[in-house]
């Protein structure tokens, strides 16, 4: 059986642990000068302090960009108030982007302060 977690470059890590517990609701499990964890569910979020520009990767020339960025994986966070977690995303610096509701439940589109794009779902 293997287990997931995410890992995700930030450009600090006292900025991400704070938007992403105050803004997100999850719970912080360790932090030291460069990392931190934090746990929503059953889910770890790994977070990296890297700095902006510098190559991720041996082989390549893409450099590290903390702009708004898409990418075909992202994180979804199941919530049971759309509204009020879109709020205090936006109060932590991160943005709403759109959304949408219908009989299914309600969906916003949201990127947090390091360009990551993420959803907000009630099902």
């Amino acid at each position: 059986m293997s287990q997931i977690s995410i890992a995700m470059d930030v450009p600090s890590i006292d900025q991400a642990m704070a938007f992403y517990t105050e803004a997100l609701g999850c719970s912080e499990k360790k932090r030291t000068k460069k990392s931190g964890i934090v746990s929503t569910g059953n889910v770890d979020i790994y977070f990296l302090e890297k700095e902006n520009g510098t190559n991720p990767l041996p082989a390549g020339s893409d450099k590290r960009s903390y702009e708004r960025h898409w990418t075909p994986v992202h994180l979804d966070f199941l919530v049971d108030d759309v509204k009020t977690m879109t709020a205090k995303v936006i109060e932590l610096g991160g943005t709403r982007e759109g959304g949408d509701e219908a009989d299914w439940g309600e969906i916003a589109y949201c990127a947090d302060p390091f360009g990551n794009g993420f959803c907000i779902i009630r099902e």
